[in-house]
């Protein structure tokens, strides 16, 4: 478990409940506390209902970071960076997953079941939260991300 992460905030759409429970699952075992924004069902649903109220409690402090899937893991991200704090990556890989956490200080992770599938699902997390920011002059083009955020 990386050091500064304890609560996760999750959410998902239709697309992305095909790995709900088995993400979640596996959160809790590795001992991170989950607030689960849903979806519960795999009836189609709008993933903007979603993403929102995952994002604003990883802003708000209420979670250290989020999850987000969908069935590409493509509209979650856009709809996450939306919402102002949020540095949100769409990862298909573990080294996308690692050097957004590591380059980006990315907070929000978004997947697409249908895309990865659940085994590389669980990897993709794992490389995730294994990683945190490393600063250095990674740090200068995070603050100019915000600034450029800053403008709407």
């Amino acid at each position: 478990m990386e050091q500064n992460v304890k609560t996760i905030a999750f959410a998902c759409d239709h697309g992305g409940f095909l790995i709900k429970d088995a993400v979640i699952a596996h959160l809790k075992k590795k001992g991170y506390e989950v607030i689960d924004f849903g979806t519960n069902s795999s009836e189609s649903c709008d993933y903007p209902v979603y993403a929102e109220p995952c994002c604003r409690a990883v802003v708000a402090g209420q979670a250290d970071i989020g999850i987000l899937i969908c069935g590409t893991g493509i509209g979650m991200s856009i709809a996450a960076n939306k919402i102002h704090g949020i540095r949100a990556a769409c990862c298909g890989d573990t080294y996308s997953a690692a050097m957004t956490r590591c380059h980006n200080n990315a907070n929000v992770l978004c997947m697409g079941a249908r895309v990865v599938g659940e085994g590389v699902a669980l990897e993709i997390v794992d490389a995730f939260l294994a990683n945190s920011f490393v600063g250095s002059y990674h740090t200068r083009r995070v603050e100019m991300l915000a600034e450029i955020e800053k403008k709407g």
